[in-house]
């Protein structure tokens, strides 16, 4: 198009055509378009981002460029991104407020799943995502360890505060009793536990509900699928084979209560020496990224061995572990394509608002 046909009107029908990472709908239908500055060959336009899409604010700003540039190539084109409020609506029975539940599982224990899923919550916290962390593993709580919190919930009115940790509201049945008291529940009171952990903690606005789920196939998620509508899961594993076995058993498991899988994480990949720099392969090589490939499940990265990431956890930093060197570049990718893996299948098939029912 000439740059003399160029008028905001056609530019804005334009960006119409562009998606909300959020929502998948036009971001002009969401009135995200905050301003259009068209003058003297040069075309601004300031995009707003709810706090959900932090992760790849960036790449969608560079995204929406490209796409300006392309149709008005006679343009300076820029994109500036401002923050824009839209409040969560309420899903499932209990009405949680939170637009993404993301549980993380493991077919079996010991491969790092709860690191995995206090890093994930920390990723996406400190880029400006409001997020919650939920300890389902109701049986083995490391939530509050990992995180260095003996702090205990306090009911305010009829509902449950949850805990704050470093911006992240955080809720444990370890907050709750003695470190060394065990929970001998049978299944229906794991139900009511769950149940009261997300109807009745005041959780706020959510953009990210990280659930930690106890490892194995069992009566948790069975619980959560009926409780509320989940993202997705994503499953941590190891590379050697018989931890991807157990894997496969987990994303069996959350298939067949309706979860979709979201991707894998390998933990323990690989060790970087810090001496010289090689990498030494201790439990094989790439077996999670070829299993995600045959189960049709997205590879989400991998994550070394780092002897700061596991002391740090163990003395209660696991928000310090995250910053390291030697973890955070992978850390940072594996939320990033979580986050853009979710803005892929929300363009795919739109997320559009619920209407209430109300009765006569």
């Amino acid at each position: 198009m000439a740059e003399g046909q160029v008028s905001e009107e056609s530019v804005r029908k334009v960006l119409a055509r562009f998606q909300d990472p959020e929502t998948g709908r036009s971001i002009v239908q969401l009135g995200q378009v905050h301003q259009i500055d068209l003058a003297d060959g040069k075309l601004a336009v300031t995009l707003g981002l709810t706090s959900w899409s932090e992760p790849i604010a960036e790449e969608t700003r560079d995204e929406l460029v490209a796409m300006l540039r392309a149709e008005f190539p006679g343009l300076d084109v820029s994109v500036g991104i401002a923050p824009h409020h839209r409040p969560p609506e309420k899903i499932g029975q209990i009405g949680l407020a939170a637009k993404s539940v993301i549980a993380v599982g493991s077919g079996k224990g010991g491969v790092g799943k709860s690191s995995m899923a206090a890093a994930l919550a920390y990723g996406l916290s400190q880029v400006g995502c409001q997020v919650g962390l939920m300890d389902a593993d109701l049986y083995g709580p490391s939530i509050p360890h990992l995180l260095g919190t003996t702090e205990r919930p306090q009911m305010v009115g009829e509902s449950i505060q949850p805990v704050m940790v470093d911006g992240m509201k955080v809720m444990s049945i370890g907050l709750m009793v003695p470190p060394d008291e065990a929970v001998i529940w049978r299944g229906p009171m794991l139900h009511g536990a769950l149940t009261q952990f997300l109807r009745d903690a005041d959780w706020g606005e959510l953009d990210y509900l990280i659930i930690d789920m106890p490892p194995g196939t069992g009566d948790v998620a069975l619980s959560l699928s009926q409780l509320l509508p989940t993202a997705g899961a994503v499953v941590v594993c190891t590379p050697q084979d018989v931890a991807l076995l157990d894997a496969v058993k987990a994303i069996a498991m959350f298939r067949k209560v309706n979860v979709d899988v979201l991707g894998m994480i390998e933990n323990m990949s690989f060790f970087l020496c810090p001496d010289c720099q090689s990498r030494h392969d201790i439990f094989g090589s790439g077996g999670a990224k070829r299993k995600a490939a045959e189960l049709g499940v997205a590879f989400l990265g991998e994550v070394p061995i780092n002897a700061q990431l596991r002391l740090l956890g163990d003395q209660g930093r696991i928000g310090a572990a995250v910053e390291q060197a030697d973890s955070k570049p992978y850390l940072d990718a594996i939320c990033r394509n979580l986050v853009r893996n979710l803005a892929h299948r929300h363009r795919q098939q739109p997320v559009m608002p619920t209407l209430s029912v109300l009765n006569p």
